[in-house]
């Protein structure tokens, strides 16, 4: 029940190779992933500077009648 069998070993391999074999495809979806992250930040960021005007009902005086 201890021993691996040739199927184990196999699909450790191919896990090994997807991850680290080829050009990096790891590492090119991580800086993908980054800068999706930058992108957004720098979504927010804009976003803020730009501050909804307040409804008009608040800029108007109170009218009393009576």
């Amino acid at each position: 029940m201890g021993s691996f069998s040739i199927w184990h070993v196999l699909i450790v391999t191919m896990i090994a190779i997807v991850l680290f074999g080829g050009r990096g495809k790891i590492s090119d979806l991580m800086g993908d992933v980054a800068k999706g992250i930058k992108s957004f930040r720098a979504g927010l960021n804009d976003s803020e500077d730009v501050r909804p005007e307040p409804p008009a009902h608040a800029l108007a005086p109170e009218r009393r009648d009576g």
